[in-house]
């Protein structure tokens, strides 16, 4: 499928996207896991987050891909911030790709390919791959998420669809996914205030797709993080059946209409309507 202007998109032109999208996260997973971690150089950014050839093969692989393939959509990729034009209206690919660049250097496989569609400032679709695990989480919102196994051939395997669970019965406990290097005072006090809350730590996206497989209740992180952190697992916990939104139940929008893409707050919940 080929673009030349895609101001507004319907369900069936998005989901046409999705395969191919797919592909192009299967593809920079595997640019990623050709590289040494332990040759590697590590470089700084401005922000002081760290940027590694792998970031860099991964973005080569969705950005080159993406401008062949849909050339009438915008992209922005946490790696090509110089070449932003924000804001963005319409529709706009929203990448991160490599999330979890800490995690990766660690030496731990919690680190995805995180590829977002935005309609119009909201997610419309999401593609979070997880490279080392072989398995790709996607959801198109209004019909669905799932749950792929890729092969060693990097061909998809096994497809399972996912949703999120209901919210816990009184008396039962909150799992909360927390982020293993990210941590913050107001995320912990909102957890906190869940009486037998228990903690199941997750480096990058993954979060979000353990709240939309019902592996987990919430996901709070109110303390500021990047758009292209936020809007593929956006995407994929609301297809699924859950809720993203700030604390106080304000939708989020993407797109650059805040300074440095910046997302101030936010709550995944698996439960689609979120309590007060």
């Amino acid at each position: 499928m080929t673009t030349d202007s895609l101001p507004h998109l319907d369900m069936e032109n998005a989901a046409a996207l999705l395969e191919p999208l797919t592909q192009l996260a299967v593809q920079a997973g595997a640019a990623i896991l050709t590289v040494n971690r332990n040759a590697m150089a590590v470089e700084g950014k401005s922000d002081g987050s760290p940027v590694t050839l792998a970031d860099l093969a991964a973005d080569r692989v969705i950005c080159e891909g993406l401008t062949r393939l849909f050339p009438g959509i915008p992209t922005l990729s946490e790696e090509r911030l110089h070449l932003a034009e924000p804001p963005y209206a319409g529709a706009l690919f929203l990448i991160d790709p490599l999330d979890g660049t800490k995690e990766f250097i660690a030496g731990r496989q919690e680190f995805t390919v995180n590829i977002a569609l935005i309609a119009d400032g909201v997610p419309l679709l999401g593609i979070v791959g997880a490279p080392a695990l072989g398995l790709v989480w996607r959801g198109l919102v209004g019909r669905g998420a799932e749950r792929l196994e890729i092969k060693a051939d990097r061909s998809i395997g096994k497809s399972t669809p996912i949703k999120t669970r209901r919210m816990p019965a009184a008396g039962q406990p909150w799992i909360a996914a927390v982020s293993r290097s990210h941590g913050d005072i107001r995320s912990e006090a909102f957890i906190s205030s869940r009486p037998g809350a228990v903690r199941q730590e997750f480096g990058s996206a993954l979060k979000f797709c353990r709240i939309a497989e019902g592996q987990a209740d919430i996901y709070p992180r109110l303390s500021p993080t990047c758009e292209w952190d936020v809007a593929a697992g956006h995407a994929v916990v609301v297809a699924a059946g859950g809720h993203v939104a700030d604390s106080h139940g304000h939708p989020l929008h993407f797109g650059g209409r805040r300074e440095d893409f910046i997302v101030p707050e936010f709550i995944a919940w698996g439960n689609r309507v979120a309590p007060g």
